[in-house]
């Protein structure tokens, strides 16, 4: 690959981390082979705290065409660089409702660019889940439902991490059942993950949710769900009844 040049200090301060004996695990951890969900990927080899620790350092300093820079890098570091630091200018615009708009906007403009799993659960919850607290979530659900790529999906999901936190868990519930039978395991892992969340403030709600049968179908959730899904979501119960709902009915 011919070697790329950056206009951006920050997009180059990156590059300079560059740790060459760390890219192989990266590249095997993020799945970034032939026919894998992150196929094609780059990495330069650094990891999420050092990546922090520089978003943290520069984000007073950095420009949005800094951010353009890093969101549309082949560099995986690059892009999550550019998304840590669009959350920072997000979260400190909290009194100026249209530039939290113009950041808001530029995240769903460059979703395309959002394209793995650790891209989507470190940026959208809390840009996105904080903006939409007191909004119409529509968007969440064109995701659910006709997301261009399995991350929009994720999105979806995951957002709702914001509204359980602050005790709101319809959208979360009605989302995941939209992406209840999705086809990859890590839409399952995610919806598992967030009716935990829901979970742990809220018991008797998941435990309802996974008794009742789906719009449509004449089972309980939990017996036809995806496996992954269910231990995610009741990994929290306690063991004899975790037992109760991964026993194989008859």
């Amino acid at each position: 690959m011919t070697e790329l040049v950056f206009s951006s200090r920050i997009a180059n301060a990156i590059l300079a981390m560059k740790n060459e004996s760390q890219i192989a695990n990266l590249s095997r951890f993020f799945k970034t082979g032939k026919g894998q969900y992150g196929e094609g990927d780059l990495f330069l080899g650094i990891k999420v705290p050092e990546t922090r620790a520089l978003v943290k350092s520069c984000w007073k300093e950095s420009t949005m065409d800094d951010v353009q820079e890093l969101i549309t890098s082949p560099y995986h570091e690059h892009r999550l660089c550019g998304l840590l630091l669009l959350v920072q200018k997000f979260a400190h615009a909290r009194k100026n409702p249209d530039e939290q708009q113009m950041y808001v906007d530029f995240y769903l403009s460059h979703t395309g660019y959002i394209n793995n799993w650790d891209l989507v659960d470190l940026s959208c919850y809390e840009i996105l889940g904080n903006w939409l607290l007191a909004r119409p979530r529509t968007i969440l659900y064109d995701f659910a439902r006709n997301g261009a790529t399995m991350w929009e999906q994720r999105i979806a999901i995951v957002t709702c991490m914001q509204f359980v936190r602050h005790g709101e868990y319809d959208d979360c519930i009605q989302i995941a059942d939209i992406l209840l039978h999705h086809r990859h395991d890590l839409i399952h892992k995610a919806v598992g993950w967030l009716l935990r969340e829901v979970g742990k403030h809220d018991g008797e709600l998941l435990r309802s949710y996974l008794q009742q049968c789906r719009e449509g179908e004449g089972s309980p959730r939990y017996t036809t769900m995806p496996r992954t899904a269910l231990r995610y979501a009741i990994e929290k119960f306690p063991e004899e009844e975790r037992q109760q709902y991964l026993k194989p009915k008859e």
